[in-house]
């Protein structure tokens, strides 16, 4: 059976590289293909049809010829442009680096349809959730959850007994927390608070509508953020480079 020349797929626009004078280089994500790049021609032209279609976080629908390197986007149209996330800043921000957890933790041509749809709810949710830090905090947690990297919340990961409601750890390289005895085991093994693992395990059980109702307090919003910053830190083995960005924008926003 040959392969089409031209097919459709829709996708969220990741990532964009300039190449050569007109064109873009764009990273695409789809619920087939999973993560996909391809070329845009002349879409930096003031003049392209194509442009306002393909700009970052954009939802569309698009038709793709079959290139010999890069298949080539040759139309497109705008499912879902999320307007409420270009006027925020701080919205636009977490919504790139959702994108960017999503393009740094996928291999290419790998189907995920669960993670395209988080993405693509994680958008939708973003425009309009109260709390920002939460919708991120469950977004990441779902994210690992879809790729195989989903912690250990309930067991030990060192002795497998119960975690008991006290103060414990989580480890990085263990994937998961350690009771107080085993913790010696793992020296760069970072607290983790009795309210902080109950909001991990919650947000991990339920669905979004659910999640979002709960209430955190600064510390506690920070303290997992930390913890989900050092586990994805340590599995990509890299900085996630808009967590700079965030800290800043968040520091001049306050």
């Amino acid at each position: 059976m040959t392969t089409p020349k031209v097919y459709k797929t829709e996708a969220i626009v990741l990532k964009r590289m300039n190449l050569g004078e007109a064109d873009r280089i764009l990273t695409l994500y789809g619920p087939n293909l999973g993560k996909f790049r391809a070329v845009a021609k002349g879409v930096r032209r003031p003049k392209s049809k194509m442009g306002g279609h393909l700009e970052l976080l954009t939802h569309s629908a698009l038709m793709l010829a079959r290139g010999k390197n890069l298949d080539i986007i040759t139309q497109c149209q705008t499912i879902d442009s999320f307007l409420p996330l270009r006027g925020d800043l701080w919205r636009t921000t977490t919504a790139l680096y959702a994108a960017e957890l999503v393009d740094q933790f996928t291999a290419e041509h790998v189907e995920n349809r669960p993670l395209y749809k988080l993405l693509l709810n994680t958008l939708l949710w973003l425009c309009e959730a109260q709390d920002v830090e939460l919708t991120l905090r469950y977004f990441e947690l779902k994210l690992l959850t879809h790729l195989g990297y989903k912690p250990q919340l309930h067991q030990c990961v060192g002795c497998n007994t119960p975690i008991e409601p006290t103060t414990n750890f989580f480890s990085s390289s263990d994937g998961g927390v350690l009771c107080p005895q085993c913790q010696g085991k793992e020296p760069l093994a970072r607290p983790i608070s009795v309210n902080a693992l109950k909001v991990m395990r919650f947000l991990e059980k339920n669905e979004y509508p659910a999640a979002s109702k709960l209430k955190l307090d600064a510390e506690l919003s920070r303290e997992l953020e930390q913890l989900m910053r050092h586990y994805i830190r340590y599995l990509l083995e890299r900085e996630v480079r808009s967590v700079e960005f965030l800290d800043r924008l968040r520091r001049e926003l306050r």
